[in-house]
């Protein structure tokens, strides 16, 4: 099917390839696709972009980052065979893992493919067919005969291996299906959200982040923040969808299609009760629909934002997703329309005298 101009856009995102320390391919892109609407692009010491858009001078700054990389591996060493061995970046899973194709990104930017394979089952006494295969004992084929063949090829220990998936709109339209929606699509909002205030007037000036080093620590939200010295600050990231099959009512923290989720609780973060009431209020005005959501492990950039400088009000915005940290991750398009929307408003109310009101809440 073609793909319109905001399909596009979230097709080049999620095919470009961006683990932890590696993400010049995406920032490129993100970059390609909001340098229109904004009136200065920067970037920290770490590589992050910095995107700006000035409304008022003198109002307050409004940060809403999503993070570039995505969950991979790392390139540790090849063995005399021509077999491959790695280390995660980000968290995994190893029951996602095997079987699965990925590519290799040499140094000049050729890709190589390859296959994560293991100790065939065949050979494996029964207890062990049980268990799931250690991540320890995966390793990668690319097909090749010796270890000379693989280094001719210009792999080298420190390549970036990405999970390979092809960008997918599904039978129903609404749904999308790609790697790295972990977190493009959080620099998707953030391009989506500069594109739409483009000819708007808000009292304040506004910066879209693409942070780097989210899934290895919150690294460049960190470095981001510390340059922008934000008033108010967005985390945009997906969350947990709970609405597939197995997933108890009272397991389930969002599902798909009901609206972004406000997150009130992580490992990184407690959301801020006044710009969390704020956010509620203006989606409550405006019939924009919603969802609560906790998380007791894991978190997003929020939780460098928010610590940053002498402490940002902060606020982390999730587009509920399944099957992430894995080769392909889906969304539904309403989602993303609706967090756009929501944090559009928001970005226009968003005045001095506002700001101060959630501060002191």
């Amino acid at each position: 099917m073609k793909l319109d101009e905001t399909l596009e856009m979230l097709k080049e995102l999620t095919d470009a390839r961006g683990i932890p320390g590696n993400e010049r391919e995406a920032r490129d892109v993100m970059t390609k696709h909001i340098k229109p609407y904004a009136d200065e692009i920067d970037h920290d010491g770490l590589g992050s972009l910095i995107a700006s858009k000035e409304g008022d001078a003198n109002g307050p700054k409004i940060m809403i980052a999503g993070h570039l990389d995505e969950v991979g591996f790392m390139l540790t060493r090849i063995d005399d065979k021509g077999f491959i061995y790695f280390q995660t970046v980000g968290g995994w899973w190893s029951q996602v893992m095997l079987a699965q194709r990925v590519s290799i990104v040499t140094r000049s930017g050729e890709t190589i493919t390859g296959v994560i394979g293991s100790k065939p089952p065949h050979i494996l006494p029964l207890e062990a067919r049980k268990k799931p295969v250690d991540i320890k004992d995966m390793f990668i084929d690319v097909g090749a005969e010796s270890k000379e063949e693989v280094l001719s090829w210009g792999v080298l220990p420190g390549d970036m291996i990405v999970p390979y998936f092809e960008f997918t709109v599904m039978k129903n339209e609404n749904y999308l299906l790609a790697k790295a929606w972990d977190n493009r699509i959080g620099c998707a909002i953030a391009i989506a959200v500069m594109k739409q205030l483009k000819d708007e007037k808000h009292p304040n000036r506004l910066f879209s982040v693409g942070a780097i080093q989210e899934e290895v620590g919150l690294r460049g939200a960190k470095t981001a923040t510390n340059k922008i010295q934000p008033d108010i600050g967005f985390a945009v990231d997906v969350g947990i969808a709970g609405d597939t099959p197995g997933v108890t009512a009272k397991e389930s923290v969002g599902t798909m299609g009901d609206g972004p989720q406000i997150l009130l609780y992580d490992a990184s973060m407690v959301s801020h009760r006044g710009l969390r009431n704020f956010v509620v209020d203006t989606a409550e005005e405006l019939n924009i629909p919603y969802q609560f959501a906790t998380m007791s492990g894991g978190g997003t950039d929020g939780g460098s934002i928010h610590v940053s400088g002498t402490g940002i009000p902060t606020l982390a915005i999730c587009i509920p997703t399944r099957y992430i940290h894995s080769h392909a991750a889906m969304l539904h398009c309403k989602d993303f329309e609706n967090t756009v929307k929501l944090l559009v408003e928001i970005v226009k109310r968003l005045d001095a005298d506002a700001v101060k009101n959630i501060t002191f809440e």
